[in-house]
């Protein structure tokens, strides 16, 4: 699996149209997704899977109020049950020739809500408007639940995940896998050498414990790490945890690179603890989207981002509304390697 930084042919969203996914606060949320989409169009492509051709030229309105290059866009009826792109879609892989296959996991709502029959059917709906076969991942000819936000890899080997995700009985995707069966399926499918298993994810995140809001890498021996200051948070000692077993991971007796993304101050909205997280950024062709909390820490991460990703205008996007729906920018796209 190629790592997000290297050369994307396009971006996969899926257009909002569940309001119950934002109780209270959906009035805004088209306009957030049209802002990403605007921005992903400036270099590349957006394959956006809309419900029915009668949405799409309100779509359309909305896309160029937002100064979008609809010639970038490509509009694909689709329905959906959500938006979240990364676990519903297909994950991009390359074979030996270098050519993309499309892996269809299962995807069985996080194994949490009821309503994910669409979502599941994503990848087989829209293979044809890709180029590469399709591959439905199977262990001991059973089908993999395996959704995008549980895994990170670099690109030359690494694969980052969490135990809380992948290996509690709260959530259960596989009750059939345990920690053996899934090395053996990242190193069959995605080209894992090394897996690093590291422990919790982040309050308030529904997917119980999804890797991408808490490390990612950002080149192929340096990862980005979810940090908390404050000793009375309850991310305190999960997230640390993840700093220590990180510290004694090495590649090729090297010990990988880390730099701390402090997290934003804890976000609630109806009494609800939301999962913001400045991990959740999306990596493009030409820029990165960065999301951001009108908190004071912004300025911070923002300034972090400009240092590291020199060939790539840092991008920050408001997600104190969008984070209502617990994702943001990550969790909503998925890219189609070169």
């Amino acid at each position: 699996m190629p790592a997000e930084w290297e050369k994307q042919q396009s971006t996969l969203i899926g257009w909002p149209y569940n309001k119950n996914d934002w109780p209270g606060k959906f009035k805004n949320i088209p306009n957030v997704f049209a802002k990403i989409i605007s921005k992903i169009t400036e270099s590349q492509e957006v394959n956006l899977l809309i419900k029915n051709s009668t949405s799409k030229n309100i779509i359309k309105k909305l896309l160029k109020k937002n100064n979008a290059k609809i010639c970038n866009v490509k509009f694909i009826i689709c329905k959906t049950d959500r938006v979240w792109m990364r676990d519903t879609g297909p994950i991009f892989i390359k074979d030996k020739k270098n050519k993309n296959i499309l892996l269809n996991w299962k995807f069985n709502g996080w194994a949490k809500y009821k309503n994910y029959r669409l979502d599941n059917k994503v990848s087989l709906k829209i293979k044809n408007h890709y180029k590469g076969r399709i591959i439905s991942p199977k262990f001991n000819k059973k089908s993999i639940v395996l959704e995008g936000g549980s895994i990170d890899v670099n690109g030359k080997g690494l694969l980052l995940t969490t135990k809380e995700c992948l290996l509690s009985k709260i959530q259960q995707r596989n009750s059939f896998l345990k920690i053996k069966d899934y090395n053996h399926i990242f190193k069959k499918f995605f080209g894992a050498k090394k897996i690093i298993w590291l422990n919790k994810g982040i309050e308030g995140d529904d997917t119980h414990g999804h890797v991408d809001d808490i490390a990612r890498f950002v080149k192929f021996n340096k990862v980005f790490l979810a940090y908390e200051n404050n000793k009375n948070d309850k991310n305190y000692k999960n997230l640390n945890e993840n700093f220590e077993i990180l510290k004694r991971t090495k590649i090729n007796f090297l010990k990988i690179k880390i730099r701390k993304i402090p997290m934003p101050k804890p976000i609630y909205i109806n009494k609800v603890r939301v999962p913001a997280s400045y991990l959740n950024f999306y990596i493009l062709n030409k820029s990165v989207l960065l999301p951001i909390f009108k908190d004071p820490k912004d300025k911070i991460v923002i300034k972090i981002f400009k240092k590291e990703f020199k060939n790539r205008k840092i991008i920050p996007i408001d997600c104190s509304e969008l984070i209502w729906g617990f994702g943001a920018i990550h969790c909503l796209t998925q890219q189609e390697p070169k």
